[in-house]
């Protein structure tokens, strides 16, 4: 958690020498303009980006976010499978590198390659990696490739792909997350928190699991989602912490916000899934707490867990959404 901390404040401070003197209100302008253009181009082209400044204010926008939720994903893994670590990790579609400071705040010492196509976002990368004082950051390679259908990889213990996938067409995704799937030892992949991002999530959970790999997390389980499709859709929130200048970028003026996800971790090697997933915010009534679970039997149910269960109780009381359940991975032992 330490380490993960640490990295968080290099990445904002990174961040912040980056736009050290670049006004807010460029900053903010040419934030609004690189979402009105970036996305929904492919990374086979590259992005709108006029300038270093358009780079550096679109990294401000959305590497905090994506940091955090890509932390979050790797997070959910690590506790899958603690006795494991990546040496070697590809970030598909990097850009300046958010999932790659994700990866370094989880485990040290992995060695990490970032793939994309924009020249201009991996320079901003490197700058990044280089001022963050993290020598797996600051040994990291950089290196321009197309991310197509015809992505070659070499093999790697970890391949992460984050916001990528709703970039794509849905046969260059699948080719994608085929090749992600031969190529690593576990993939992680993580798409916004919406029905549309989730349902690009399920697509590559089950493209995943054909190519032989099993599911470490969110899910407790690898067989087939029990969300019956278009009534509802699996995702978490991250909290984001603002620097003031990620505020004034934003236009925003709460010190956090937070950044909702979809993601899916899968592995050649086994792990210990959790016992049951906390899917939706907890809520806490007089005595009780409400958690709605996914759970090893295929099931989504509602748990109640009162005051007599104790110890059980409290661990409720400070469950988040997303938490494994029950924290130290037995048998539940609450009422439905």
């Amino acid at each position: 958690m330490n380490a993960t901390l640490s990295t968080a404040e290099a990445l904002r401070t990174a961040l912040a020498g980056l736009l050290d003197g670049l006004p807010p209100k460029q900053a903010a302008q040419a934030v609004d303009r690189l979402i009105a253009n970036y996305r929904g181009n492919t990374p086979t082209h590259a992005p709108v980006l006029r300038d270093r400044s358009d780079v550096a204010a679109y990294a401000a926008y959305r590497m905090p976010a994506t940091f955090e939720a890509v932390r979050s994903a790797l997070d959910a893994l690590r506790v899958a499978a603690p006795d494991w670590a990546p040496a070697t990790h590809t970030d598909i579609g990097g850009g300046t590198g958010a999932a790659s400071w994700a990866v370094a705040g989880t485990w040290e010492g992995t060695r990490t390659t970032v793939l994309d196509w924009a020249e201009p976002a991996l320079d901003l990368g490197r700058e990044l990696a280089a001022a963050s004082g993290i020598p797996a950051l600051r040994a990291a390679e950089w290196r321009r490739e197309r991310i197509g259908a015809d992505l070659g990889l070499a093999p790697t213990d970890l391949v992460t792909v984050s916001y990528v996938l709703n970039e794509l067409t849905a046969p260059v995704r699948a080719a994608l997350v085929d090749s992600a799937a031969a190529a690593a030892r576990a993939v992680v992949i993580v798409e916004p928190g919406t029905p549309d991002g989730y349902a690009r999530i399920i697509e590559a959970r089950d493209r995943l699991i054909a190519a032989g790999l099993t599911v470490a997390a969110p899910c407790p389980h690898s067989d087939a989602c029990p969300i019956e499709p278009g009534t509802d859709w699996c995702h978490f929130s991250a909290r984001v912490s603002r620097s003031s200048l990620h505020r004034q970028i934003k236009g925003g003026s709460l010190p956090y916000e937070d950044e909702k996800f979809s993601y899916v971790a899968a592995t050649r090697f086994e792990t210990a899934p959790a016992p049951a997933r906390v899917v939706r915010r907890p809520q806490i009534r007089k005595g009780q707490v409400l958690l709605d679970l996914c759970t090893r039997d295929e099931a989504l149910r509602r748990a109640t867990v009162t005051k007599r269960h104790g110890e059980l109780y409290r661990a409720a009381r400070d469950a988040a959404w997303g938490d494994a359940w029950p924290p130290d991975g037995s048998d539940d032992g609450q009422d439905d």
